[in-house]
């Protein structure tokens, strides 16, 4: 048995609205509202590493419960956009914290990690005891205006989970992940490149598999998509939530969304909308988690409070 503990967050100061967006790229502020739901999106300044970041969100984690970094089992690091090949930041993450032989694995998985790391959690709490989960990105040292459909989406910052085994305030009841590489092409980032996206095909997958793999786990356990009491997604684009929504045949309002103030923040999107949902509304029904991102990898968690 494993629970969902706490959640936590980080953003950069920096705020770069659709303005400046469209004096780099061209693009209309208004159109990209329209397309996207982004009005804005923060930027990490110069110097700042992923790894910055991440240890501002963990922290912020593991405050909302007391926990010492000690009491941790096990660090999962979620991120796409890292500064080098290897070592990822989990190690560095670990060291950070004052650790020096917890284990610490690097998730590099774009926009889905998060959630992912969330379901290896839960299988591996039973061990571990308490596992971190984090994802942080600065996808705005990753775009180029020279794409300026992509450019527009992204924006840095930090997000962080605490999966322990024995309490917390809704249990992870199970999870479901997938992963089809024949699209692997279709959302990319080469060593040293930009992000290479084909938007419509992403947005097309995603607003197939993402309703799917949540109506399957819900009826797994004998729940209908209007039983759930929030959904918490990657925020990649406000009319893809929709998309799902409507699918669902859910109200909007179930969706929680942030991504008019942040943007696409890849993997950490999930535990960003995450940390601000539990911050600010009671825990009334379950809880549905769900990413798409590179691979195409993609999935959904459920959780019940208790």
């Amino acid at each position: 048995m494993a629970f969902l503990r706490a959640f936590g967050c980080y953003l950069p100061p920096e705020i770069v609205d659709n303005d400046a967006i469209a004096v780099r790229t061209g693009r209309d502020a208004a159109t990209i509202e329209k397309n996207t739901g982004i009005r804005e999106r923060r930027y990490a300044a110069e110097g700042v590493s992923v790894l910055d970041l991440g240890v501002d969100a963990a922290q912020n984690c593991l405050s909302q419960v007391q926990i010492n970094p000690d009491e941790i089992g096990l660090i999962l690091f979620s991120c796409g956009s890292t500064e080098r090949s290897f070592p990822g930041p989990a190690s560095s993450l670990a060291a950070r914290l004052g650790l020096t032989s917890t284990p610490a694995i690097d998730l590099p998985i774009a926009s889905a990690g998060s959630l992912i790391g969330i379901a290896l959690a839960a299988d591996l709490a039973a061990h571990y005891g308490n596992v971190l989960v984090v994802a942080a990105e600065i996808m705005s040292r990753r775009i180029s205006d020279a794409d300026p459909d992509t450019a527009a989406l992204f924006g840095d910052g930090a997000g962080a989970c605490l999966v322990s085994r024995d309490s917390g305030f809704a249990r992870i009841v199970d999870s479901a992940i997938h992963t089809d590489g024949n699209y692997a092409e279709s959302l990319s980032l080469a060593h040293n490149g930009t992000l290479q996206m084909k938007g419509l095909e992403v947005i097309m997958q995603a607003s197939r598999k993402i309703p799917r793999a949540i109506a399957d786990l819900l009826a797994k356990h004998g729940k209908m998509p209007e039983d759930v009491g929030v959904f918490l997604m990657h925020q990649a684009n406000l009319n893809l939530i929709r998309k799902v929504a409507n699918t669902l045949k859910v109200p909007e309002e179930k969706f929680f969304v942030n991504i008019e103030r942040y943007g696409n923040t890849s993997s950490a999107s999930l535990l960003i909308a995450a940390a601000e949902w539990h911050a600010s509304y009671p825990v009334e029904g379950p809880i549905v988690l769900a990413t798409f991102g590179a691979g195409f990898s993609w999935g959904a968690v459920l959780a019940v409070p208790v």
